[in-house]
Formats: C-alpha cells, sequence, structure tokens
C-alpha cells in the first residue's frame, strides 16, 4: 500500500487494480471498505470496457474474445512509476495474458495527486503501436461511505448537482442497456436517496449538462464532491437495500445494448486511439 498525505487528508493507494482503498480527512473515513459480504471493491478502474458486453464477448474483426463486466485493470498489478508525499504513478501494458482476451497494445498510465482535500485522478492511454489503432473505454467507479456517521441512514443523504437538471436514465437488463428510458431528474438541484431508486439497477446518464455531483447529508456538514469535465457517460450505483455506500461513476464508455455479440469497434462509447496517439482523461474527488 502506498499513502498521500496533504495537511488536513491522506489517501491510500494499491498496486492491484492501481485502486484507491482510502481517504480520510480529519480521522473521518469517506471512502467504503470493501467489505466482501456486501461489495469487495473500493474504486475499481474500468478498462478496456465500461460495463457489459452481450454473453461476455464481442468480436474484432471477425475473430471472437472473451471479456467480463469493465474489463481486466481492476484486477492486475500495476507497476509504480514514480512516488512523492502528494503524487503516485502507477502503470499497467499489455502482455500475453491481456492480449488472449484484447488483441492490443497499450499503456495505461493512472495518476493520483492530493492537493489539500481534493484527489485529482488523470487517467492516460497511450497506443504504442506504429500500425493498429487502439479500442478501448475506461471508466471510474469510487464508492463513497454512505451514511458517514453512525447516528445517520442512507435516507438522510442525496445527489446535489451544481444547477437544476432535467434527465432521463438510460435502463438496463442484465447489465446490458434495453433501449428504454425513463424521467429521472426534472429541473432538480437534488436528487434524495432511497434504496428504491437502484431498484432496477444503475442510474445511467448520457450526454448531461452537469460537471460534478456531490454526496450530501441533511444531518451533517460533510460531503463528497466528484468533478468530471468532458465525460459524456455517468453512472449512480449502490449494490442494494443495507448496503452503506454509493458510486458516483463518470465513464469514458458505456454496457452495450443487448442483443448479440458484435464488433467492439461497433460499440457504443468505444474509442479509437491512431497509431503512437494518446487519450487523457482527469476527475477528482473532493472530501470536507
Amino acid at each position: 500500500m502506498y499513502t498521500l498525505t496533504s495537511a488536513t487528508a491522506h489517501a491510500t493507494l494499491a498496486t492491484h487494480g492501481a485502486e484507491l482503498t482510502s481517504f480520510v480527512k480529519d480521522g473521518l473515513e469517506y471512502l467504503w471498505q470493501a467489505d466482501p459480504a456486501v461489495w469487495g471493491r473500493h474504486a475499481p478502474v474500468l478498462f478496456p470496457i465500461v460495463g457489459r458486453l452481450p454473453e461476455d464477448a464481442y468480436l474484432h474483426n471477425g475473430q471472437a474474445y472473451k471479456l467480463t463486466q469493465h474489463g481486466f485493470a481492476r484486477d492486475r498489478e500495476f507497476a509504480v512509476v514514480s512516488q512523492s508525499d502528494s503524487e503516485i504513478v502507477f502503470r499497467l501494458t499489455d502482455d500475453e495474458a491481456s492480449r488472449a482476451a484484447y488483441p492490443f497494445a497499450f499503456e495505461l498510465t493512472i495518476s493520483y495527486t492530493l492537493r489539500a482535500d481534493e484527489l485529482e485522478v488523470r487517467w492516460q492511454v497511450r497506443n504504442p503501436s506504429a500500425t493498429e489503432e487502439l479500442l478501448f473505454s475506461i471508466g471510474a467507479h469510487p464508492a463513497f461511505r454512505c451514511p458517514l456517521l453512525p447516528e445517520e441512514k442512507f435516507e438522510d443523504y442525496f445527489f446535489a448537482f451544481d444547477h437544476p437538471v432535467t434527465a432521463e436514465r438510460h435502463l438496463l437488463q442484465g447489465g446490458l442497456l434495453n433501449g428504454e428510458t425513463t424521467p429521472s431528474l426534472q429541473n432538480q438541484t437534488e436528487l434524495p436517496l432511497t434504496y428504491g431508486l437502484f431498484a432496477d439497477d444503475a442510474l445511467v446518464f448520457k450526454h448531461y449538462d452537469f460537471t460534478r455531483v456531490a454526496l450530501r447529508s441533511r444531518r451533517s456538514p460533510h460531503f463528497v464532491r466528484v468533478r468530471f469535465d468532458g465525460f459524456p457517460y455517468l453512472g449512480l450505483w449502490t449494490k442494494g437495500p443495507g448496503a452503506e455506500f454509493v458510486c458516483i461513476e463518470p465513464w469514458q464508455g458505456i454496457a452495450s445494448s443487448v442483443g448479440q455479440p458484435a464488433e467492439l469497434r461497433d460499440k457504443e462509447g468505444i474509442l479509437s486511439l491512431p497509431p503512437r496517439q494518446q487519450f487523457e482523461a482527469t476527475y477528482s474527488i473532493t472530501i470536507g
């Protein structure tokens, strides 16, 4: 484990999945602590796909491959490229095991930088190939403790938006988009939390017009704010009744639609990176 420190906060990270495992301010833990009886992850990185594929399979140039939900990066060991008191950089590259499921050369670099109470997460995806494009998606899946304090309950919390939002959620069926939508926000700056809100899986938003979401309580001043400029997709999720966490998930990619396995290049949200080119995206988490 590696720890970043500031005057008021510290963040702990693991080489396994380059995953954030703790984010503490003034002695209060804000990150879900991965109870395996409920959901055994903290904040996995989703790569090289976001969401599920039909039959956990896809085609590339007509050849079939298997790839499970959210890809393999969250279960791989990353190398530490550099480290200081306030920043750490991890890297994962393709190898024989990855190419069996995902036949692309890639270099995934993930940087975490702690400034006061804000943790900035920067992804860099480089295509090292001189001739082949790189097809991929990448996403975040941080889970925050909810409630944060023992005297609170899940329903004391709400999502707060930076302006009044009108948006519909895209519905999932077995983890796949089923093509249906339903109104979710009607000129609202708040979305109260209930477990019933997630009875049909995650709330999935596309091409929304806000750039930050805060998790706030009606009973205490503590909050978590996630900022994600330039992300076309967002998921909000919890495991189910009794799960004491909620996820705010900015995505550069999205689950596939219901149907049969198809060419990866035709999957919604897939990014195409030309040879020798690099993609970069950044989001941040602020606690208070």
